[in-house]
């Protein structure tokens, strides 16, 4: 990809905002191959981003994240909200993109001026989502979506990143996967702010939610005014129920919009940015260091015991950081 100039960087982005696809497609490119261009593009993008509403859809594989995703899409835009959908897919071993390619699966919103779509392979990142998931988020929110969707992987129990990544997370369930419920106890339980039991025509369904609303009434103890989880059921193949999740996390975020929970939860999610910015930033530098004397004269004398890794380390990070 041919580097873009400062004033190409400045197009894109009016063009971006405007509305124009390709623009948001380039920007998000750009994002995700890490770009030299890409503290430019940030920084062109910082005074039109934190209007858009993120919501996080996660769940075990086969509840149906895609099919309610794209049902939520439906729901969102008959309330006249202009949406854009992040869909992290899990990565081909051999090329490295996405492999499954959500996008196939929203076909229905292709022509839709006020939707984007976008996949994204995870590129070996756990937890769910892809590593450039947040600044992709920013290009959404700067290119005027109200709304920015973000289907994760669909890993299971280890998917809690995104409850630090969305303003709202909904957690998908169904009955009859047997492992459905579990993966909630696991640890999904806690970062959910919307349950929806998905394919609720299902036998089972009702036993389903009454045992999630029973293990939603062991978790911690909650205060007067504190958000208790709903749970909602839906038939996302057919469109039934999404206008009861659209609000139930229309709740959620006016709950957390009242009582300042909103703002410190952006704080918190731009805080953890720019500690992955750094650590980034620092792994690079020490993988320039490798077949480096100062690496090699430390380890020499690890192997001599005249110091110990830990003194190594921190005389290496004095040194990468310019500290005395």
């Amino acid at each position: 990809m041919a580097r873009a100039t400062t004033a190409d960087v400045g197009e894109l982005v009016a063009r971006a905002r405007a509305g124009g696809p390709r623009a948001v497609a380039r920007l998000i490119s750009l994002v995700e191959g890490g770009s030299p261009q890409l503290r430019e593009v940030m920084a062109a993008l910082a005074p039109h981003t934190g209007h858009a509403y993120v919501v996080g859809i996660t769940g075990s594989p086969g509840v149906g994240k895609s099919t309610s995703t794209s049902a939520l899409v439906s729901a969102f835009r008959r309330a006249g909200k202009r949406v854009g959908v992040l869909a992290v897919d899990p990565s081909s071993p051999f090329s490295g993109g996405a492999l499954l390619g959500d996008r196939i699966r929203m076909g229905e919103h292709a022509c839709d001026p006020g939707v984007y779509i976008r996949s994204m392979a995870t590129r070996g990142h756990l937890g769910g989502l892809a590593r450039a998931a947040p600044q992709a988020v920013r290009v959404l929110d700067a290119a005027g979506c109200d709304v920015v969707l973000v289907e994760t992987v669909g890993v299971g129990q280890s998917e809690v990143e995104i409850a630090a990544q969305a303003d709202t997370t909904a957690v998908l369930v169904a009955p009859g996967m047997g492992d459905g419920v579990q993966a909630a106890k696991a640890g999904i339980l806690e970062v959910g702010d919307v349950f929806v039991v998905n394919k609720a025509d299902r036998d089972g369904a009702a036993a389903t939610v009454r045992e999630l609303n029973h293990m939603l009434g062991l978790g911690e103890a909650r205060a007067p005014g504190d958000w208790r989880p709903p749970v909602v059921r839906t038939v996302a193949a057919r469109g039934e129920g999404l206008d009861e999740v659209v609000e139930a996390l229309e709740k959620h975020r006016a709950w957390l919009s009242a009582g300042g929970a909103l703002a410190e939860r952006r704080v918190r999610r731009a805080a953890r940015e720019v500690e992955a910015i750094a650590v980034a930033a620092l792994r690079e530098r020490m993988a320039d260091l490798r077949g480096d004397r100062r690496l090699t004269a430390l380890a020499e004398r690890i192997t001599a015991g005249a110091l110990d890794p830990y003194a190594a380390a921190d005389e290496l990070v004095a040194g990468l950081t310019g500290e005395a």
